[in-house]
């Protein structure tokens, strides 16, 4: 009898590894959505509030720390002037419907006091030639903040100049039958100083053909002036694969991941390697994990314990395994009666 195989929308196979492996739910539940499993996760943490580890090998640095404390940020990025700021802070977007827990939401006022404080420490300690990214979202329900309410408070630092608006166009999104789905994330660039950026190229072949322009006295055609075969990203990029629980990359439990290959295309555009860079909400550590890959120096912390343990699990799982995530995994395999690697604990 042959054995299955699974396919994706277009009927092509699914890689062994990427399979579901006829699971139907990950390894962990949502950690922010769960007080019982984030209590009990606290007892597998190495690092407490305040506290710094750091990376033997490649001098990373991360920990439990406030984006929002000055003396947090100085103290963890110390000498260190980053040419790349990525951060993802949260969205204040209150997320769930009438079948799900809304997370909790804050009045937009106390929202921004939080961002202008952030922000002005990352100013701090930026280098005087570097990137600045943060991505952001915007809640329909309430006035599409706080997204438009974050770009007009960066006016207030003209240090800080607008570069781009990039949009990541999610492969599954949220919304209602009785509306469209909202299938994007938006990705705010700024710059500080003249910093070097290093154009990329997607995977996606150049097909359009007809645009001309003249060219010392010679009229030339889009696909002869044009250094790649491929496409540029732009400032929409769909060319990213969104739906985690089809990848090596996921990491149970962490709702608000980006994708690795995100943060790689800001890392290679915006940094050289020996750099360092800055992420002030690790959250799942995909920026280290980014860096660690690309060589550059990582500091970056959370101010929860939980998250900053995962992040540094991440990367010792990336090293021994060679693996970017767990996909259906659990990363705390030592707790009991959860879901691991297929089986029930």
């Amino acid at each position: 009898m042959r054995k299955s195989t699974q396919t994706d929308l277009f009927g092509h196979p699914i890689p062994s590894n990427l399979q579901q492996n006829n699971r139907s739910r990950a390894a962990l539940d949502r950690i922010d959505a769960d007080p019982t499993i984030h209590q009990k996760l606290l007892n597998y943490c190495r690092l407490t509030v305040g506290q710094v580890w750091q990376d033997s090998v490649k001098g990373h640095r991360v920990g439990v720390l406030d984006a929002t404390n000055t003396e947090d940020v100085l103290r963890i990025t110390a000498d260190d002037r980053p040419s790349l700021l990525i951060n993802d802070p949260p969205y204040n977007v209150a997320v769930g419907n009438a079948n799900t827990n809304n997370l909790s939401k804050r009045e937009l006022s106390a929202y921004m006091d939080f961002s202008r404080r952030w922000v002005e420490n990352c100013i701090r300690v930026m280098g005087d030639n570097a990137h600045f990214y943060v991505w952001l979202g915007a809640d329909v329900r309430d006035n599409f903040q706080p997204l438009p309410d974050f770009m007009i408070m960066m006016r207030e630092y003209p240090q800080l100049a607008p570069r781009n608006f990039i949009t990541l166009r999610n492969q599954r999104g949220y919304g209602t039958q009785r509306n469209w789905m909202w299938v994007r994330q938006e990705l705010l660039h700024y710059i500080q100083g003249d910093p070097d950026f290093t154009v990329q190229y997607t995977d996606i072949p150049k097909i359009l053909r007809g645009y001309y322009k003249n060219v010392n006295g010679k009229l030339t055609e889009n696909l002869e002036r044009s250094k790649s075969n491929n496409i540029r990203p732009g400032n929409v990029w769909v060319d990213i694969q969104q739906v985690f629980y089809r990848l090596e990359e996921n990491v149970p439990g962490c709702y608000a991941q980006k994708p690795l290959k995100a943060i790689e295309r800001l890392v290679q555009s915006s940094s050289k390697t020996g750099d360092s860079v800055l992420d002030c909400f690790s959250h799942s550590g995909t920026t280290l994990i980014a860096g660690e890959r690309l060589g550059r120096r990582v500091i970056t912390f959370d101010i929860d314990p939980v998250f900053t343990e995962i992040t540094i699990r991440r990367l010792e799982h990336y090293r021994k395994t060679g693996k970017t995530g767990w996909q259906w995994h659990n990363p705390f395999p030592e707790m009991e009666g959860v879901y691991d690697a297929g089986t029930t604990a």
